[in-house]
């Protein structure tokens, strides 16, 4: 099971059912996701929550509206656990030219395609947001 492809499918769908929030299973990974997405004002806010009755948690994340529209059009995983893509820092991919986003893994952590340009690393290309 693929845990990035899952949330970002949670997200995307949470937004076509106009839903003001999705819970999302944890991962290291997905709250550096919600972290990225939330600085780029894709979503409102996300939150840590403990599942009562259970030994693990999850993420709560609360969508962004503009209007009656949703903040994000779309998303689409390019890096699969099958065939994994990664970009040299001079080969990072620009979303709509420049208007969308790139979800990067660097050695560094989690960043856009405009992060890792400027600190001038290159990663796995996990996704393109829009």
């Amino acid at each position: 099971m693929d845990i990035v492809a899952d949330s970002l499918i949670r997200i995307k769908n949470g937004y076509l059912a106009y839903r003001e929030e999705v819970i999302l299973p944890y991962s290291k990974l997905v709250l550096a996701i919600c972290k990225l997405l939330a600085n780029e004002s894709f979503i409102e806010s996300f939150k840590e929550e403990k599942v009562e009755g259970k030994n693990y948690s999850s993420i709560k994340v609360v969508l962004k509206y503009l209007g009656k529209k949703p903040a994000l059009t779309d998303i689409k995983r390019i890096s699969k656990p099958g065939l994994r893509i990664y970009k040299s820092r001079k080969a990072l991919p620009k979303v709509l030219n420049g208007f969308g986003l790139a979800i990067i893994s660097t050695p560094k952590g989690v960043m856009s395609d405009k992060e890792a340009r400027k600190n001038g690393l290159g990663g796995e290309v996990m996704a393109h947001v829009w």
